[in-house]
């Protein structure tokens, strides 16, 4: 997929490689970039990911599913990109609880090898410009808050498998500011604070869509432990719109960013306000960590970030309200039922 000759007067076509684009965050990724005239090549295996979160392959994106080593690898010398999103990763409390090995290879193996790859990669012959998708959880049970992106972390024993995601994710981090300072990889760290939106799905973890599909059915809306503790939830269209504009700026590269929203609720909060929204039957039920989680979970009070740093970059700003988040979620995890029993009835 050569790059389109640039018209007079107009811009040169980016060429971009997403990976992971087909899952949550990134099929909206994907969708701004196609939108900014981008020619886009996604790599995902499906294994969180869904085919049907990505607009059909076209002129301008091509879909590979495989794993990405595989893929990588398979992408000759002559394969260059103006800028790579690194979304690929294992994610969600209850994936890393219960598969800690595949969190733990997956998230350290895949980034190094995105950040290899990009060596040499630009058009220019210099590497390509990168941004690797990190975690607000880097900052581990530090009680500071807010979180800000030069602040010490803390993170519990090795004996409690949570934390090993916060340091895969501080590992990636550290090997993509290496990466930019030793090997002219120009390099752009996001941390996410809880984004959430259309597309994403309670299977790992994920509280939002796990209350909303809850609610939707008229069960309980299950909260952990006594609800009290706060999270900030950033509409995911919010997020999406920031990646490329951060990777814009000369300024940003080499640098960590807090993304999300700084508007704290509790969980029991969320989990009414939810209930509210969609007009639910269903209750709060309160759920002790010992029986949400048998193998152990140590959780955090509270996590809300500075923006102060993105702000300043971007000038960004949140916009997405929260109740018009979750209506949109249910909007789509309706259109999703239907769309699958449509599928089944055609088996």
């Amino acid at each position: 997929m050569a790059s389109s000759p640039a018209s007079p007067g107009t811009s040169p076509t980016r060429r971009v490689l997403v990976s992971g684009g087909s899952g949550f965050i990134g099929s909206h990724l994907v969708e701004r970039l196609l939108a900014r005239g981008d020619e886009v090549t996604v790599v995902d295996d499906l294994s969180t990911g869904r085919r049907r979160n990505m607009p059909a392959p076209s002129g301008r994106l091509r879909f590979i599913e495989a794993d990405l080593h595989d893929a990588l690898t398979a992408l000759g010398k002559g394969e260059v990109f103006d800028e790579i999103y690194h979304l690929a990763a294992a994610v969600g409390v209850r994936l890393v609880v219960e598969d800690p090995i595949r969190t733990i290879q997956t998230n350290i193996d895949q980034t190094l090898a995105i950040l290899r790859f990009a060596q040499g990669r630009s058009p220019s012959g210099d590497g390509a410009l990168t941004l690797i998708a990190s975690s607000s959880e880097v900052y581990g049970k530090s009680e500071k808050t807010p979180f800000s992106e030069e602040d010490d972390v803390v993170y519990g024993p090795t004996t409690m498998t949570r934390w090993s995601y916060a340091c895969t994710k501080a590992i990636d981090e550290y090997l993509a500011l290496a990466f930019h300072r030793q090997k002219n990889v120009p390099a752009v760290i996001v941390r996410f604070f809880n984004t959430v939106g259309p597309r994403q799905v309670g299977d790992y973890g994920m509280v939002l869509p796990r209350f909303v599909g809850a609610a939707l059915a008229g069960t309980d809306l299950e909260v952990h432990g006594d609800g009290e503790q706060t999270r900030c939830f950033c509409d995911v269209r919010d997020v999406a719109a920031a990646l490329p504009r951060l990777m814009e700026s000369r300024d940003c590269w080499g640098r960590v960013f807090n993304v999300g929203s700084d508007q704290p609720i509790s969980m029991i909060e969320l989990a009414r306000r939810v209930i509210d929204v969609l007009g639910s039957r269903s209750r709060v039920a309160l759920v002790p960590y010992t029986d949400a989680f048998p193998g152990g979970f140590e959780d955090l009070r509270q996590r809300r970030p500075d923006l102060t740093r993105v702000r300043r970059a971007i000038g960004f700003e949140p916009r997405v309200p929260l109740e018009q988040t979750i209506r949109d979620i249910a909007s789509w995890m309706k259109d999703a039922r239907v769309s699958g029993a449509a599928e089944e009835a055609r088996g």
